[in-house]
This record gives C-alpha cells, sequence and structure tokens, in this order.
C-alpha cells in the first residue's frame, strides 16, 4: 500500500473527498488529445479519493499542456522519456513497488491502435505494454474526431483490447467528436476497479434528499437535507456492481453513470420510486430521502402577498413512501433511515429498534439530527441496526458510512430472499 508523503503542500489533499483509492499508487498517462487539458483536474481529483498519481507523457501530448503542470498537479516527476532509470519497469514491472492502475486519459485513436498491436514507441505505450504483460488493470479513455474513432480498424481494435480485459470509460459523442468522459466518471471507474463487485447482478433502488411542498408557487415547506448520504449509497452500490437507480430531491448533481431521477415533493418521489419498483425486478430498496413529513392542504394558486399579513397554514402528512414500499412488496429488501432527536445513544437504539419492527426492515440506520448535526456535512454518526447484530460509527466520512451499510447490505442479502 503506497502512503502519501506527510507535510507535502502539494498532496495535501489527497483523500479529502474519498478513500475508494486509499493506498492506490495510479499511473496516469496523457497522449496528445486536445482533451489533454482536463488532465491536471483529473489528477487532482484522483488524489482527493486517495491514490498517489504518477504522469507519464507522450511527446505528442507535451504540446498541449506542460509537464510542469502535470508535476504540480500530481506532485511527482513526470516520465517524459524513457532513459536509463527504467522508468517503465519501475511504474508498471513485476516488483512490490509497481502501480495498481494505469488509466491513459486521454487516448488517441492511434494509441488505441497500438496497444491493440503490440506497438511500443511511446512512453505512454510502454507502460501500458506492461501493464497489459503483467496484468495490472488497465483503463482506457478515448478522445478522438468522430469519424475516426468509428473506424472499423480502430473498433476492431477496441474490441480486442476489452476481449483481453481492458476497461473502457466513454467516450461521449457530442460536436461531431467522441469526447474524453467527464473527470467524474473516470474516477468513479477507477474506484470500480479496487471495489468489490458483492452486487453484481442485483437490482437495487436508492432514494436521496429532500423533498419540497408548495404553499404557493414561489414558497415551500422542506428541510435541511443535502442529499449527500443518499448520493454516497448509490455511488457505492453501483461501485460494487449493482445497477443502481437513484431518486433524489435537492441540489446536488446526479451521480454519474447511474440511471437518476431528480423529483421535487413527495408526491413526485413516490411515484418515481413505486414505477421503478413495479416495473423492474428490485432485490433491495434503500431508503436513505428525507421527504417532508406534511404539506399544505391547499396551496395557493398565485404567490401570497406579503401585505396579507400573518399566514395560517393547514398542513396534513404527507405519503410514508418507505412504509408503503413494505406493504406492497413485502419480500423485497430494505434499509431504512430514521432521523432523531434523542438525548442518548440508548434513546437512539430504542427509537431504531421499533421502527425497524415496525417496518420489518432489514437493516435500519439511525441518526441523531439534534441542532441539525449531519445535515449537509460530509460526515455523519450513526447506528447501523441490523438482524441480528447493531455497530456505531461516529463522526465518519459519509462515503465511509455508504461502505459499511452496503457491507451489512451484502452480508444480510445474503440470506435474504427476495419475492
Amino acid at each position: 500500500m503506497v502512503k502519501p508523503e506527510r507535510g507535502d503542500p502539494l498532496k495535501d489533499i489527497t483523500s479529502s473527498r474519498g478513500r475508494g483509492l486509499r493506498g492506490k499508487k495510479v499511473v496516469l498517462c496523457v497522449t496528445g488529445s486536445v482533451a489533454s487539458i482536463e488532465v491536471p483536474a483529473l489528477a487532482r481529483e484522483l488524489m482527493r479519493h486517495g491514490a498517489e498519481v504518477h504522469a507519464v507523457m507522450s511527446e505528442a501530448a507535451e504540446r498541449l499542456v506542460r509537464p510542469e503542470t502535470l508535476q504540480w498537479a500530481t506532485g511527482n516527476p513526470v516520465v517524459r522519456r524513457l532513459t536509463g532509470e527504467t522508468e517503465h519497469v519501475k511504474l508498471a514491472g513485476e516488483w512490490e513497488g509497481r502501480a495498481h492502475l494505469v488509466l491513459v486519459a486521454p487516448c488517441t485513436a492511434n494509441t488505441i491502435s497500438k496497444l491493440a498491436l503490440g506497438i511500443d514507441d511511446t512512453p505512454v505505450t510502454t507502460v501500458a505494454s506492461m501493464a497489459l504483460g503483467g496484468r495490472i488493470p488497465l483503463v482506457i479513455c478515448p478522445a478522438a474526431h468522430e469519424p475516426m474513432y468509428r473506424n472499423p480498424a480502430v473498433q476492431a481494435n477496441v474490441r480486442s483490447l476489452v476481449e483481453r480485459g481492458v476497461v473502457f470509460v466513454g467516450p461521449t459523442s457530442e460536436e461531431g467528436k467522441a469526447k474524453m468522459a467527464s473527470v467524474g466518471e473516470i474516477v468513479e471507474a477507477a474506484i470500480k476497479v479496487f471495489s468489490k463487485q458483492d452486487l453484481a447482478g442485483r437490482r437495487v433502488v436508492v432514494s436521496g434528499g429532500p423533498t419540497a411542498e408548495f404553499i404557493d408557487p414561489v414558497r415551500v415547506i422542506t428541510n435541511l437535507s443535502s442529499g449527500k448520504m443518499g448520493l454516497a449509497l448509490a455511488k457505492e452500490a453501483s461501485r460494487r456492481g449493482a445497477e443502481v437507480f437513484y431518486v433524489y430531491g435537492g441540489e446536488l448533481a446526479p451521480p454519474v453513470g447511474i440511471r437518476s431521477a431528480r423529483v421535487r415533493t413527495t408526491a413526485e418521489m413516490r411515484k418515481a420510486v413505486l414505477g421503478e419498483l413495479k416495473n423492474g425486478q428490485s432485490d433491495a430498496f434503500i431508503s436513505a430521502a428525507a421527504p417532508s413529513d406534511f404539506a399544505p392542504v391547499k396551496p395557493a394558486p398565485r404567490k401570497i402577498p406579503t401585505a396579507s399579513g400573518r399566514l395560517n397554514l393547514v398542513l396534513e402528512p404527507t405519503p410514508k413512501i418507505v412504509e408503503e414500499v413494505r406493504r406492497r412488496w413485502p419480500r423485497i429488501f430494505l434499509v431504512a433511515f430514521k432521523a432523531e432527536t434523542t438525548p442518548t445513544d440508548s434513546a437512539l437504539r430504542v427509537a431504531a429498534t421499533k421502527f425497524r419492527a415496525k417496518l420489518r426492515a432489514d437493516v435500519v440506520v439511525a441518526n441523531d439530527v439534534s441542532e441539525g448535526r449531519g445535515f449537509g456535512s460530509d460526515r455523519n454518526s450513526v447506528l447501523i441496526l441490523g438482524r441480528k447484530k447493531a455497530f456505531s460509527l461516529k463522526r465518519r466520512p459519509k462515503e465511509e458510512i455508504a461502505s459499511r451499510v452496503m457491507d451489512e447490505v451484502v452480508e444480510e442479502m445474503g440470506k435474504h430472499r427476495v419475492g
């Protein structure tokens, strides 16, 4: 396991957004595509998820992005030429300090074809060739003009590399170009390389974020949920191989590469969740959303003027989505979140136990939200209550909590019969 150097100001962002690549050495190979201008941002994002990044450049890439820029972005010297130092062996040879992943981003059509045919004439193709021969995971992110990428010879070479276990991310077709996948999508693909595929073949519906109920066309009742927990759960399930449908409220961007539906009201969230469960053979529903519990009985059709003075609202309860899911699909694997304002940990456990019994939930994740705790934060403290065990996580990143929840889901789902 590679540990980032302490006290290095260029690497102080390491693991600041997650630990999916913690301890992993990633060789980032850059070829001569204009998309290489995105590489510094990609390198920094890989680091934010824990990676130690080393850049390798072709001569063509140097015409588009400066090696000094990538040295700053990674905090490591950039390999521009292969010398007597045998840089390719140090990075991808068969020894303990070699890379855990070789990532070619962007990868031109020319480089794809060279790799398929075993041609090593640049530092990039040589390091990638070492990865192919040494069974280091190789991820390729193509970027080219679309007619060039559609060339039957290039497509045959893509298929050849896929058959050898190479992972392709993108490209996206836009403006007559086969554009490199987004930074977020590439980072997710890198994390997935190292994720357990223990949910492969499973279909999981995840809900997250708040809903809002209209008082009038411009004013709403809502809550402080940010949706960060639901987003982390959707990503973690996808990383583990599940087919995920994410229903969410709030302002966070949807996860890349995951089928999603953005909603605003509780009624819209209910419709999206029930519609997906009805149409698909879903194995699990993870209810991490915070739907509004009350809605105005009669929303005003026009904006209520403030000159009207005091406003009296009559509220009614909104539908309990998680309860309806359990009623209509009594055998689906159910993970329910419970937010409480409790004075003690023992009181939280009592509330979670009662909630689990009422819903017949397989797993309950409970947290104390007194004084707004956990809302909008990247960390939280939770109690995870399964069928036969319970444990607490204190002040942990939500990404780590999502991973531990999924560990519990995998363990319990193995004993569960979906119907």
